[in-house]
């Protein structure tokens, strides 16, 4: 006899209204749009008492499948700005950037190592490394992984 599974991937669209609602009072309070629960749930349009019955049932899914995380490495000099215009390229492209971790200058320029997520790019790799590259400020961007 097969036992039921714990868990089942479900469209957002078949879920009951409360669970969404849940779900989104949960993403105010991660982001810090809302600081209490009660704030939360009020914004959500559910009780408090909902809230806490289904927190810990609710969780959106991160489909890693269509998803796609690169590591970049760019070298920019020394020099206000350089990197926030790097920033911007993968912000104005589509990229959702996960991490950056930017060593300490050395001889006038800083490696800087940026996790993105690349699935909702709107152009490909190549077009998004060249424009890195093109900004005044930066000496070299390259795919490290991905």
């Amino acid at each position: 006899m097969s036992k039921t599974p714990k868990y089942f991937i479900v469209e957002a669209e078949a879920l009951p209204e409360i669970f969404l609602k849940v779900a989104q009072a949960k993403r105010l309070l991660e982001t810090g749009e809302e600081t209490t629960v009660n704030g939360a749930a009020r914004q959500a349009g559910i009780s408090r008492s909902a809230f806490y019955k289904y927190k810990d049932a609710v969780r959106p899914f991160n489909d890693m499948l269509h998803g796609r995380i690169v590591t970049f490495q760019v070298v920019v000099k020394d020099e206000p700005g350089n990197l926030s215009s790097v920033l911007s390229i993968f912000a104005g492209c589509g990229g959702n950037i996960l991490t950056i971790n930017q060593n300490i200058p050395s001889g006038g320029c800083a490696a800087v190592s940026i996790a993105a997520e690349t699935s909702g790019l709107e152009m490909t790799l190549e077009e998004l490394v060249s424009a890195a590259e093109r900004l005044p400020g930066v000496v070299r961007c390259e795919v490290l992984a991905g």
